[in-house]
């Protein structure tokens, strides 16, 4: 299965699906054709015993994933009570999979990338990835992205990070002291290291595994199931009007910084 956008394979020796992000001239953003093949394969691996954990990369060396393409456009109704958020469903609990996700990160992750990596089990990340949400920069709220990082990272660099917006980001080393990434690697060692974790979760039982996930899952559901009946209202409300976010996004400066 390779639409296009999403490029899937599966070892059915070892019980490991690659899910790879495959548009790397737009540094793996998604429009709405990769997010409804996103949603379509994690449905379609909740059938398949085959596939018993799964690594989540994106394509080329540059980015994991920038988020939304700025080119998807996508109507909003006119009340801060009803949004329509292409990205909510595209992460693998949105769509009640409970087999373990590592996500394996090289280059960029940013914006829309963290409701991918807030469902994933852990990230392994590439010596060269950063970490950054831009949403402040260009007049937007950052709510589903700063509740799944808050589920990951101390509240301190969290909130750093959502507010920084697009003038820092976060090193791949700094992601690993804050608990973000749980080991780093070369970029050629990337994907073998995320695919032998994978392998090796794959090996367990994979009643035993699901239950394991299904039970880290529920430690914190709570919390952020409320968390997240919140975001819709607080971006309708935050959010500038979309010529407004255009605007500043053109007029983005090139200058940052790394910590």
């Amino acid at each position: 299965m390779s639409p296009g956008t999403l490029n899937v394979s599966t070892d059915n020796e070892t019980g490991v699906a690659t899910v790879t992000l495959d548009r790397p001239a737009r540094h793996n953003a998604i429009d709405q054709d990769t997010a409804a093949e996103l949603i379509a394969t994690w449905r379609e691996f909740r059938f398949d015993d085959t596939v018993r954990a799964i690594v989540l990369t994106g394509a080329g060396e540059k980015a994991f994933c920038t988020g939304i393409d700025r080119d998807t456009d996508v109507p909003q109704p006119g009340s801060p009570y009803s949004m329509d958020d292409p990205l909510v469903t595209i992460g693998p609990k949105a769509n009640d999979l409970w087999k373990p996700v590592v996500a394996a990160v090289n280059g960029m992750a940013c914006g829309g990338a963290f409701y991918l990596l807030g469902e994933a089990e852990f990230v392994i990340a590439a010596e060269h990835a950063t970490f950054f949400d831009p949403h402040t920069t260009y007049g937007m709220v950052s709510a589903y992205e700063s509740i799944h990082m808050a589920q990951r990272m101390p509240y301190g660099e969290v909130a750093r990070m959502s507010l920084m917006g697009s003038a820092e980001r976060i090193s791949a080393r700094r992601a690993y002291e804050t608990g973000l990434v749980s080991e780093l690697t070369t970029p050629a060692e990337l994907l073998p290291a995320a695919t032998h974790a994978a392998e090796v979760i794959a090996s367990q039982p994979t009643e035993a595994v699901q239950g394991t996930v299904r039970a880290l899952w529920s430690s914190r559901e709570a919390a952020r199931a409320h968390a997240l009946a919140q975001a819709p209202h607080l971006i309708t409300l935050g959010n500038l009007p979309p010529e407004r976010q255009a605007g500043l996004f053109t007029g983005r400066g090139s200058g940052y910084r790394t910590r």
